[in-house]
This record gives C-alpha cells, sequence and structure tokens, in this order.
C-alpha cells in the first residue's frame, strides 16, 4: 500500500510541476504577445500605479514551483476566481501580499 501512495505522491508532484510550467509558459507568451500600451499621463501613473498580470503570474509560478499550488489555487479563489486571468485587476496588489507570506512561515 505505501508503495501506490508514493506513486499517488508522485502523480501530484508531477501535475503540480505541469501546472507551474503552463502558468510561466502562459505568462511568457502574454508578455510577447501583449503591444506596448500608450503611455498614461504623469496624473493618472500617479493616482494607481497598475500591477501587470505577468508580474502576478510569475510571483505565483514561483510560488506554485516551491510547492504551494495548492495554497496559490486558494488565493485566487479567495478573489473569487478559478484562475488568475478572471480575478479583477484591482485585487493583484492583495494577491501579491498573500503570495508573499507563502513558504515564509
Amino acid at each position: 500500500m505505501s508503495k501506490v501512495k508514493l506513486l499517488l505522491d508522485v502523480v501530484n508532484d508531477m501535475r503540480s510541476l505541469a501546472d507551474s510550467i503552463e502558468v510561466v509558459c502562459k505568462a511568457m507568451t502574454e508578455s510577447d504577445a501583449v503591444p506596448k500600451e500608450e503611455t498614461a499621463t504623469k496624473t493618472e501613473t500617479a493616482k494607481s500605479p497598475e500591477i501587470p498580470l505577468e508580474k502576478v503570474r510569475m510571483v505565483l509560478a514561483e510560488k506554485s514551483q516551491l510547492g504551494f499550488t495548492a495554497e496559490v489555487r486558494e488565493i485566487i479563489g479567495k478573489y473569487g476566481a478559478d484562475k488568475l486571468s478572471a480575478v479583477d485587476k484591482a485585487y493583484y496588489a492583495d494577491i501579491l501580499k498573500d503570495a508573499e507570506v507563502l513558504g515564509n512561515g
């Protein structure tokens, strides 16, 4: 029975790795495909510095690669989504704060 459990653990680890690789690939693809936005006026930039989706995706991918895939999914779910691209941009800073503590505790 313990060999079966070990094999199932390997399967779960491989799924986590595959999920992490997929997130990194999507982030790389999106950053290559996204045209550069026109520069905003200085007042707009000062009011709301936007965090790009790619940055959030890369941070979460790193945490997932470190073995925190379930926690990353919980963070995304906390903001009412099942995938990062479905999360409102307004929560990106909060997501980064939540991810920051993973592995530091």
